[in-house]
């Protein structure tokens, strides 16, 4: 058998040409996904006391708004106040009959004691036993209103409302109006919740990615006509159908760029300085970007120990001996105000972390 040299060389350089480019390609990939991997590193040599400047802290109770009553934030200088959530659900308890009585209670409190209030809007729960919007939603006219999440394994891990849904759109916007022509100039701020959430076009035939993206849009229109005043921010940390640097729609930047458009502030659940999908999503946008809007960064569940509330091997019980624990607050501060650039931090009132690590590096000044 004769083989003939000048067939079979052009294809073998061609597939070799190939696989040399897909090296390549995920090389570069590579690189880019770790951009900011080590940029924690700079940061680990901050200490306490952290001193006053230029950003703004509040002290995060989630729904656990009674606990702001005698809490050390009141006689506290460093810290402007409460970020208490409010779900949607109990602040209009049925269609245009609205009850703001626990968000005006809280907001005195708070006022009474040279505090100021900042509400996190719920819209969307991490709990399949727990519903945030109203019942009236959940009819056939706003496609049920909300729709089940689902975690990476498929299992329900709660719920959100059809953000996308022209319908739902325009109650949300009616419940921002209400809210507004009562707290806006009073509050400190309100911001909307996470972009991320667990829902595609296979668990919601309603559901499409571009619609998500023209959804959020939409409610941040409606929260900035809603609070000329007040700072208006939304948490946008990741969206659904693209995973950055490599999957890249243009979805989550746009977020960013639209939010500096129109004066919405930006932020993000979950400060974690060493976790990658963190790094190449919400933290690369304020980074990289130049805004007016402010920025913001939430210090939830877990992260005094660098975990998240949703790890799977989280367990708030471990690494609590204070004796044994190292402190990561002033870490967490010095990459907040330097990397991220953020005006506003909202630390979680999570103990004995709060008590044991936050409130002793905070200055009295």
């Amino acid at each position: 058998m004769i083989l003939n040299r000048s067939a079979w060389q052009p294809k073998f350089a061609l597939i070799f040409f190939v696989l040399l480019t897909a090296l390549t390609n995920e090389a570069k990939a590579q690189k880019r996904s770790e951009k900011y991997l080590n940029a924690y590193q700079q940061y680990l040599n901050a200490t306490c006391p952290i001193p006053k400047d230029h950003i703004q802290h509040f002290v995060y109770f989630a729904r656990d708004r009674e606990l702001i009553h005698k809490h050390p934030l009141l006689k506290h200088g460093l810290f402007q106040g409460a970020q208490i959530m409010y779900a949607w659900r109990n602040l209009e308890p049925k269609k245009d009959q609205y009850d703001f009585s626990e968000i005006k209670k809280d907001y005195e409190y708070l006022k009474k004691h040279g505090k100021q209030l900042f509400i996190q809007l719920q819209d969307a729960t991490f709990n399949p036993n727990f519903q945030a919007v109203p019942e009236y939603l959940l009819i056939k006219d706003y496609e049920g209103g909300a729709t089940p999440q689902f975690n990476d394994e498929g299992k329900a891990e709660g719920w959100v409302a059809k953000r996308w849904n022209p319908e739902v759109q325009a109650r949300f916007a009616l419940l921002l109006q209400a809210l507004g022509n009562i707290f806006d100039g009073k509050i400190a701020g309100i911001n909307l919740q996470e972009t991320s959430i667990g829902v595609s076009e296979k668990t919601d035939t309603s559901f499409s990615e571009k619609a998500y993206f023209a959804g959020l849009q939409a409610n941040m229109r409606a929260l900035k006509k809603a609070f000329p005043q007040s700072t208006t921010m939304i948490y946008a940390n990741f969206m659904p159908g693209e995973w950055l640097p490599a999957e890249d729609q243009g979805y989550l930047r746009s977020i960013y760029q639209y939010g500096e458009k129109i004066g919405v502030g930006l932020g993000a659940p979950d400060l974690m300085p060493t976790r990658k999908g963190q790094l190449n999503h919400a933290y690369t946008m304020m980074h990289e970007g130049q805004y007016t809007v402010p920025l913001g960064i939430a210090v939830q569940d877990g992260n005094y120990t660098a975990t998240t509330g949703a790890d799977k091997d989280y367990d708030e019980k471990v690494g609590t001996g204070a004796k044994t624990r190292k402190s990561l607050v002033p870490q967490l501060h010095a990459f907040a105000k330097d990397f991220l650039k953020v005006k506003y931090m909202f630390w979680v009132d999570q103990q004995p972390y709060f008590g044991e690590d936050v409130l002793p590096c905070f200055s009295k000044q």
